[in-house]
């Protein structure tokens, strides 16, 4: 009898540990497991010892932050792919003859050149949509007209809602041809101006058309005004990480990303935003001189 009861007890206590280390796998808390929770034991040190964060903007403070509130994002430059190369590849019909690329993780001062090839992966720590809007940035300080890139129905085929664990990747991996490529529009331009905006609720006033679709001045201004107050950003210390099986699949729905997920390259965050207020960060994307 005491065997038995001995047995059971022991299958009790194995059967909470896997319950408790698949609920901590399961966990993706961006604010949490990239940055502020530390680490309880020396698995999880080793997991998260190549995803340290430097603070971008020192003066913004990392207190009082809703976890919820912060949005993730990374820029990934492509590049041919080579046969020692170990990244996940992604495959570009191209006419006639396919070809393989390596996405690699970019800094936001990485000088860009006419040319590359570039995508944008997005991921929420709450239920929302996103908005991506593209500006352009010229030598005299100048901007340019603002166009929605995403959501359109050819990204997507329009869906623009994010959740916990979901990867968004502007283009998708299905879209034809799956990347942005950088180019001037005129001699003075000097950058690009990516604004990324997730929002509670769908956007007043923006209708999901085929193609990229110009915004008024005035519109990006309020959205800014509201949502953009003291933004906050933590960078990775680390570049050139190569794309992996787990963001390939996170963003083709086919798994949800975990606490051993690799994080995103930046985190974006901003001190005393409600997790239900909406976030618009902007990142410049310069071109080489």
């Amino acid at each position: 009898m005491r065997v038995i009861l001995g047995l059971i007890l022991l299958s009790l206590i194995a059967g909470s540990l896997v319950v408790a280390q698949n609920s901590d796998e399961a966990t993706r808390k961006l604010w949490d497991t990239a940055y502020i929770a530390p680490a309880k034991s020396k698995t999880t040190s080793r997991r998260r010892s190549g995803s340290k964060y430097r603070i971008a903007t020192p003066s913004v403070p990392i207190d009082n932050v809703v976890p919820e509130s912060v949005v993730g994002v990374t820029i990934w430059r492509l590049r041919p792919a080579g046969r020692a190369d170990s990244g996940e590849r992604i495959i570009v019909h191209d006419d006639a003859a396919s070809r393989e690329y390596v996405p690699e993780r970019i800094s936001a001062n990485t000088k860009l050149a006419a040319g590359d090839r570039v995508r944008i992966s997005v991921e929420a720590a709450r239920n929302g949509y996103l908005y991506v809007i593209d500006r352009e940035l010229y030598a005299d300080g100048s901007l340019g007209e603002p166009y929605l890139i995403f959501p359109t129905t050819r990204t997507l085929n329009g869906d623009n809602q994010v959740s916990v664990g979901k990867l968004a990747e502007i283009p998708a991996q299905q879209d034809s041809p799956p990347f942005f490529t950088i180019k001037k529009s005129r001699p003075d331009q000097v950058a690009e101006v990516v604004s990324v905006l997730v929002t509670p609720t769908p956007l007043e006033g923006v209708q999901i058309t085929d193609k990229a679709q110009k915004l008024t001045s005035d519109q990006v201004a309020k959205w800014e005004k509201s949502w953009s107050t003291s933004v906050g950003r933590l960078e990775m210390e680390s570049v050139g990480q190569t794309w992996t099986k787990v963001e390939k699949d996170a963003a083709l729905n086919t798994r949800a990303l975990t606490a051993t997920a690799p994080p995103p390259q930046m985190l974006f965050y901003r001190p005393s935003a409600k997790s239900t207020d909406g976030m618009f960060v902007k990142l410049r994307l310069s071109y080489r001189r």
